[in-house]
Parts: structure tokens; C-alpha cells; sequence
């Protein structure tokens, strides 16, 4: 069973990689109104090709386990190196 730790530090990483993009950067309007700062997390699931519930739960560290492939595609779609 993963520890506890381990499942806020991927969410404070996972939260600060979403903020640290702008929908521009990644081909999305802006739209009007944005109160969320960087992406929306429905924005982020969607290039992440996951779902926006699954987002929200890693981001809460509410996860008992991500897969590789799950981690793979956050990589992708939020842009992150394999450091």
C-alpha cells in the first residue's frame, strides 16, 4: 500500500504542473473569465487523455495507487520531462 506522503507529493506536483501551464501554451483559448490559475483541470485531463475525476482525485491525493501508463499520459499531457 503506498504511503500517504507519497500520495501528496504527487498531488502538490501534479496541482503545480497544471498551474504552471497556460492555455495558449498548449493550443487552447483563454477564454473571458479564468479564475483558475494555469489550466482548468478539465483542460489538463483532457490533454492528459484522462478523466477530469480522476484528476481531481490525484490532485487531492485521494489515490491509493497511479499506474505507470496513468503517470506516462500526465507526463505527456502536462508537458513534464522524465526527471
Amino acid at each position: 500500500m503506498p504511503h500517504v506522503a507519497d500520495a501528496e507529493n504527487l498531488a502538490a506536483f501534479v496541482r503545480a504542473a497544471r498551474e504552471r501551464l497556460t492555455p495558449e501554451a498548449c493550443g487552447l483559448p483563454a477564454g473571458r473569465r479564468r479564475r483558475a490559475k494555469g489550466l482548468r483541470r478539465e483542460e489538463a485531463a483532457a490533454l492528459c487523455h484522462i478523466s477530469p475525476t480522476w484528476l481531481t482525485w490525484i490532485e487531492q491525493g485521494r489515490t491509493t495507487g497511479v499506474s505507470t501508463a496513468t503517470l506516462g499520459a500526465i507526463e505527456r499531457g502536462l508537458r513534464l520531462s522524465r526527471a
